[in-house]
């Protein structure tokens, strides 16, 4: 897997061959399975993270419904504290404002922050087709750079590496990018961490341009925040002469009192530690302290369409805390790039849909990326439904509707290869008004049912090819009732039907 998201597969295809990996498997089930364990024992220990989560969600849609009003208020206060803002409707928009703001320093080489908005927009690319390299400081972004691979997790990129095939990429890449490794280089985790830090203190020392994006953004104060465990993030919002960050406009929190609960949910959620070890803040600029000059890129990006959508915006609630991830059965068999996008898991099998729309083979899929089990809604600590977006999703794909682009209505055509599952879904929605009809199908199934297939024949091949048909009872529920409770009168029939 290397080079770029684009022109991947549908979901159900690269799912296909990414389960057919012993060793991804193995990785994947190892680290999710460790990390949703200690995230269970970290949430265990406060008393009331159900009401902290409650106000999480709370304070996250109050913004998303005035969240002009706040964008606004962050712009002003940004430039007051000296500051520039930058706003950008699309990823070509963005990348073109970065490109330029680093080309008028004169710089051709920039530091990064893990930054998943970027990856989003694939800043890396433009600023390469610009003459400009970028350098990830995040360990596990940096593994996935080295590789020429693409991030397969949200907190932790590389989770589909163990460490041998880390070490064998420092060996092997580390040169190329700038100070190689050391020769004789293990597998251990101190050394390979050790090679990455000098080889990254090269960079942080002689860069200029550093890019990030960040998890928060105080709206009354104009201050980013950005919360990391590993002090490389810090390295590049300090030392640089400038630096840009490119942010999504559902960051915005209203105020410091507003973030005080995510410092909260968001450690315990996605290290499972109590807190951050580095939770870095700024505010415009400061003379002679950190970097000279600010740029803050507010992206849009399909966010402002989400947003019209009153089910599906919950997603923008979303902190990137990756919990969903690691409780996804889906997920942790199929891995990151199957979802064909920087947001892999739950998450993005709702937000991706959204933020592109649902016009390709990709996106279309995604909302069927999930067994609806439920289990990403009980960890998210911002409380998004994910299961209630996703059969949205699967109802917008099937059945086209309304939607907003760039924020303007139109009407969606149902996609291509549904036909069936509506006419299947009309046919039913028919017998089921019906009671009389839907009794004597019910008859005619029990009667018929060692006749049955296993399989479903047709398009219907498609759902049953993972899964058997369940056996039909030689007695409906209602046919029992009546035989064993009921009065035996045709009104008591016509009236139990209708319940």
């Amino acid at each position: 897997m290397s080079g770029t998201y684009l022109g991947m597969p549908a979901f159900p295809r690269a799912a296909a061959a990414a389960t057919r990996d012993g060793r991804l498997r193995a990785n994947l089930t190892h680290a999710t399975h460790t990390i949703r364990d200690k995230r269970a024992r970290a949430v265990a220990e406060l008393d009331d993270w159900a009401q902290l989560r409650a106000a999480g969600a709370a304070v996250k849609d109050r913004t998303l419904r005035h969240l002009d009003h706040y964008l606004e208020q962050l712009e002003v206060a940004v430039t007051a504290a000296g500051g520039q803002v930058h706003w950008a409707a699309d990823a070509e928009e963005a990348n073109r404002i970065v490109t330029e703001l680093v080309r008028e320093t004169g710089e051709r080489e920039v530091v990064k922050v893990k930054s998943m908005a970027t990856q989003e927009i694939g800043l890396n690319e433009a600023l390469a087709e610009a003459g400009i390299r970028a350098y990830e400081t995040d360990l596990a972004e940096l593994i996935v750079q080295l590789g020429n691979d693409l991030p397969s997790h949200i907190l932790v990129p590389a989770i589909h590496r163990n460490r041998s095939e880390i070490r064998d990429i420092f060996l092997a890449e580390m040169g190329r990018w700038g100070r190689p490794a050391p020769e004789g280089l293990s597998d251990s985790p101190a050394e390979l961490a050790e090679a990455a830090r000098l080889h990254l203190r090269e960079k942080f020392l002689s860069a200029k341009v550093a890019i990030s994006g960040a998890n928060f953004m105080v709206a009354e104060t104009g201050t980013l925040v950005v919360v990391e465990s590993e002090g490389n993030g810090r390295m590049c919002l300090t030392l640089p002469e400038t630096l840009i960050s490119v942010v999504g406009i559902e960051k915005t929190v209203p105020t410091w009192q507003d973030l005080e609960i995510f410092l909260q949910l968001l450690p315990r959620s996605s290290t499972a530690e109590r807190m951050n070890p580095y939770t870095s803040t700024w505010t415009g600029t400061t003379d002679g302290d950190g970097p000279g000059t600010f740029h803050l890129v507010l992206l849009d990006n399909g966010r402002t369409d989400t947003l019209a959508d009153t089910v599906g915006r919950q997603a923008l609630r979303c902190i990137r805390c990756s919990a969903c991830l690691n409780v996804c059965p889906v997920y942790e068999r199929a891995g990151g790039h199957a979802y064909g996008s920087p947001y892999p898991g739950p998450i993005g099998a709702i937000l991706t849909p959204q933020l592109r729309g649902v016009d390709g083979a990709l996106e279309s899929s995604l909302p069927y990326a999930s067994s609806l089990c439920g289990a990403c809604y009980e960890v998210c600590p911002v409380a998004i439904d994910i299961p209630e977006v996703l059969v949205h999703l699967r109802e917008r794909v099937v059945e086209g509707g309304e939607v907003t682009r760039r924020g303007t209505r139109a009407v969606l055509r149902p996609a291509r290869g549904h036909a069936a599952e509506r006419a299947a879904m009309r046919a039913a929605g028919r017998v089921f008004d019906r009671p009389g009809v839907l009794r004597a199908g019910m008859r005619l199934a029990a009667r018929t049912r060692r006749l049955h297939p296993r399989r479903l024949p047709g398009p219907g091949r498609a759902w049953s090819q993972t899964r058997e048909l369940p056996a039909v009872p030689a007695e409906s529920f209602r046919d029992w009732w009546q035989r064993t409770r009921g009065t035996g009168t045709e009104s008591a029939r016509q009236g139990g039907e209708g319940t």
